[in-house]
């Protein structure tokens, strides 16, 4: 049903990559999941409303909730979708994940609501009678929920929306929930088990883990998780093919919601080469970048001596010798200074992360091996990254 949805309703439905296009996949299926959660909350309430099924009203509500959370999503996508202005000029694309945590908010209030409603069935039940009516319902919003799952998933991945993947893991959440409905009115009919207000109780917990499932996916982007390791690799490969690059570090990825994306990085570059030239190489990488990849690319040259022999053998010594406190510590940015008799090294270097050194100590290390390769007399003016 979304794909003729989408071929009737979005223009150029397959340029993805089109900011207008994303949106309007969101929106499409944002509307849809209104519709068919209106549709299975009236199902479900009527149903629990005849039998007397805490646990069925409370998957009833659920639906409903699932039904807000959609209509957050949907307002979600139409901020996100907005342009960048003077107050915001990397655009509002961070508010898909703010309407996806708001939805994970939701979720979790739900969950408590119906977690305390279920314990006040445990404590003094009430009889449940099931009949045909119920169980067809049911069945249909396994179905239904099966299927909003697995087209939340499927753009969720295409679009890399983290509030459609957010709604599938809910979809799939609500699927477990439903089918213990489904077992707690059986066992009622048949076997004159009334364990209703248990099963409501399952359904709240099922609820309560897609919320936290679902906030923590949607805090990580915004608190500024760690980019994917791919996509770094994918920039180093690319910015490496070029011969006059020598060296990438201090890449940043700056993440501003799906498909706004800005990279900074350093670049080392022979310092004897022309500098208009090496200039005019850097913007043709930026484009590439922005290209290939949809992301502004903002790339700092760092010139480095390549001619100079001494200069050369003391950073390969270096970088040789900073293997002995971590395998995985890199050198750049090396400078050398001599005035007077007085000589100098400038470096940073690349702390990985995990290592178990404190900034501090890997420096006084550090500084204990410059002296070790060229004497006490040496000064070291080291910056410490990581990684």
């Amino acid at each position: 049903m979304i794909r003729l949805l989408v071929r009737a309703f979005i223009k150029d439905y397959q340029q993805i990559e089109e900011e207008t296009v994303r949106r309007g996949y969101g929106v499409l299926c944002s509307v849809v999941g209104i519709v068919l959660n209106v549709l299975l909350f009236a199902g479900k309430y009527l149903a629990g409303a005849v039998s007397g099924s805490v646990a069925m009203i409370a998957d009833a509500l659920n639906n409903l909730s699932d039904a807000g959370s959609s209509f957050v999503t949907l307002i979600g996508f139409r901020i996100a979708g907005k342009k960048a202005d003077k107050g915001h000029p990397f655009g509002h694309g961070r508010m898909e994940y703010v309407s996806g945590l708001i939805v994970s908010f939701l979720i979790l209030l739900m969950g408590v609501e119906i977690l305390r409603d279920s314990f006040e069935q445990v404590l003094h039940p009430t009889p449940v009678e099931t009949g045909v009516l119920p169980v067809v319902i049911l069945l249909i919003s396994l179905l239904v929920k099966g299927y909003m799952g697995c087209y939340n998933r499927r753009y969720g991945n295409l679009l890399g929306s983290s509030a459609m993947k957010a709604t599938s893991v809910d979809s799939f959440s609500d699927m477990a929930a439903t089918a213990a409905v489904l077992i707690s009115s059986l066992l009622s009919a048949w076997l004159d088990w009334n364990i209703d207000g248990w099963c409501g109780m399952a359904v709240a917990l099922f609820i309560l883990y897609a919320g936290v499932t679902a906030a923590r996916e949607m805090l990580n982007p915004l608190l500024g998780q760690a980019p994917d390791p791919a996509f770094v690799r994918q920039i180093e490969s690319m910015v490496r093919a070029h011969p006059q690059i020598l060296d990438v570090h201090d890449l940043i990825v700056h993440d501003y919601g799906p498909g706004r994306r800005l990279i900074s990085l350093h670049g080392e570059v022979s310092g004897e080469e022309d500098i208009y030239e090496l200039h005019e190489m850097i913007d043709g990488i930026e484009r590439e970048l922005e290209e290939k990849l949809g992301c502004q690319a903002v790339i700092h040259m760092d010139p480095v001596p390549v001619n100079d022999k001494r200069v050369c053998e003391m950073k390969a010594q270096l970088s040789d010798a900073v293997g002995v406190i971590h395998p995985e510590m890199t050198v750049h940015d090396f400078h050398h200074q001599e005035e007077s008799g007085k000589e100098r090294v400038m470096f940073d270097v690349v702390l990985p992360d995990g290592c178990g050194l404190a900034d501090e100590e890997a420096m006084q290390r550090l500084i204990r091996l410059v002296h070790v390769l060229w004497g006490t007399d040496c000064d070291a003016v080291i910056r410490i990254d990581h990684r």
